[in-house]
């Protein structure tokens, strides 16, 4: 099977890293939101695309969630010696990378093409591709002004309280060519990772043309709740949820994405939450989707391709 999905951060990654372990590179591709991109001492930062490639790679930092595993910190406590910005921890094997993506970038190369060439060099054969070569920030709406998404992320830790999004650039990004080339032929599966709806997957959606190319393909688009037992496992997915007034349910995560989806996977913890996601027409699959170990990732990921196989013949089930 082919499999194209779609990730932004931590709980993103785990299931992409599933992918990766249950199908041969030649058949995944990942779109990765770059959103949470941002300019920072001088380089250019991708978290996310770089917790995705850390992952795959097998050097994620295991401590912090983020970062490089077995990282030092000389770097910044220089940095905070001479009185510099320390709010973002940039550790001195992480360093390596930015310095790296900045060259790239420098001599002209693209935002995907300097992510390929940084995959390579890591041991990584999947395709790990940028949403958009162009500039689209995340910024966090709050009753006190708007907030550049890192600030509000690691500089506040997620504190101010949230009444809204905007993607600054979307309107004028292109989608990224090979994305369309990833689509053609199709896929047997499109896959909404488990990331935060609001910050990592609406920003890829946001890029104009990308939400029709994704539907258009053919393929089942098939979406993992973030959202457990009422409760995100990682990351503000659930404070944002309740700030907004929206009930921090697996279907109101459903309800969110609407009618891009064509399936939705819950957790065990969620099964009463079936027939809800049931009546907003979508085909359902309840499953384990905590993923504690990479057992656990690749299982999901071979959970989600069997209920993608189901919608393509027609024949989805509910409980499985």
């Amino acid at each position: 099977m082919k499999v194209v999905a779609l990730t932004g951060g931590i709980g993103g990654a785990k299931l992409a890293l599933g992918f990766a372990k249950a199908l041969p590179a030649q058949d995944t591709a990942f779109i990765v939101n770059t959103g949470d991109d941002f300019e920072h001492l001088g380089l250019h930062i991708s978290p996310d695309i770089d917790t995705l490639v850390y992952t795959l790679a097998g050097q994620a930092g295991l401590v912090a969630g983020w970062g490089r595993r077995g990282e030092t910190w000389q770097f910044m406590a220089a940095l905070e010696e001479l009185g510099g910005e320390t709010w973002f921890r940039l550790g001195d094997k992480d360093l390596a990378l930015h310095v790296m993506r900045k060259q790239l970038l420098a001599g002209g190369a693209t935002l995907t093409a300097a992510t390929a060439a940084i995959a390579k060099r890591l041991g990584i054969a999947t395709t790990v591709l940028p949403m958009s070569d162009d500039p689209v920030r995340t910024v966090v709406q709050t009753p006190t002004g708007a907030l550049a998404f890192q600030h509000y992320f690691v500089r506040d830790r997620c504190a101010p309280p949230v009444t809204g999004f905007a993607f600054a650039g979307s309107e004028t990004a292109r989608v990224n060519p090979r994305i369309e080339a990833a689509l053609d032929p199709a896929p047997d599966a499109i896959v909404i990772c488990p990331s935060n709806p609001f910050v990592s997957v609406d920003p890829i959606l946001s890029v104009p043309g990308l939400r029709e190319l994704l539907r258009a393909c053919g393929a089942p688009i098939v979406a993992v709740s973030p959202i457990v037992g009422g409760r995100a496992i990682k990351g503000p997915t659930a404070k944002m949820m309740r700030e907004l007034a929206i009930p921090t349910t697996a279907e109101a995560v459903a309800e969110h994405y609407g009618d891009i989806l064509d399936g939705f996977i819950v957790d065990e913890q969620d099964a009463s939450a079936a027939d809800a996601v049931r009546s907003l027409g979508l085909a359902t699959r309840v499953a384990q989707t905590v993923m504690q170990s990479l057992d656990d990732r690749t299982e999901l990921a071979r959970t989600t391709l069997d209920f993608a196989a189901s919608l393509r013949k027609g024949v989805a089930t509910g409980r499985g």
